[in-house]
């Protein structure tokens, strides 16, 4: 396999961060329009991640946030966004960096994002083959939505990739 000098693969994800930034800096400024409300799942361990020794100790892998109708002062940086959530009645401040955020999902219209985690993909950007890059998905809605403090959603196994040609301009 020839190598990928140019690295298609993180000029893609920077791509889809990048969505996914503005999505959630819109939400920041206007709140959230219409039904739209966002499944965000992170590696709780990553870098930057900054989540309470007991949220820590609850989802030591990964956690799956729900902005929807309970959070707060939701800021949003280059490199990470900040909310506040409830846990148990417990509020909470997260601060999560985009390098950390596995999957992105909106089922409201059924739009969803995955990542390659960041420490992921630089190690196997050191290996020959190349990284694949992340995919914008069209996922089935699940039946009823798990409430913020539940595991995440399990999109169905018809997952449909939504190619980006098609919002392009001809």
């Amino acid at each position: 396999m020839a190598t990928d000098h140019i690295r298609y693969d993180v000029l893609t994800s920077e791509a889809m961060r990048g969505v996914l930034r503005r999505v959630l800096t819109d939400a920041a400024e206007q709140g959230l329009p219409g039904e739209h409300h966002f499944f965000i799942t992170f590696l709780s361990k990553a870098d930057g991640v900054k989540i309470s020794s007991r949220l820590l100790a609850q989802y030591p892998e990964e956690m799956t946030i729900i902005l929807q109708h309970q959070f707060w002062d939701l800021t949003v940086s280059e490199d990470h966004f900040e909310v506040g959530l409830s846990f148990g009645g417990v509020p909470e401040r997260l601060v999560v960096p985009f390098n950390a955020i596995k999957s992105f999902f909106d089922p409201s219209v059924q739009f969803g994002l995955q990542f390659e985690p960041a420490d992921t993909a630089t190690a196997k950007a050191a290996e020959p083959s190349a990284v694949p890059a992340p995919e914008a998905l069209a996922v089935p809605q699940a039946s009823a939505p798990p409430a913020e403090t539940e595991d995440k959603p399990k999109p169905g196994a018809g997952a449909e990739v939504v190619r980006l040609d098609r919002f392009r301009k001809k």
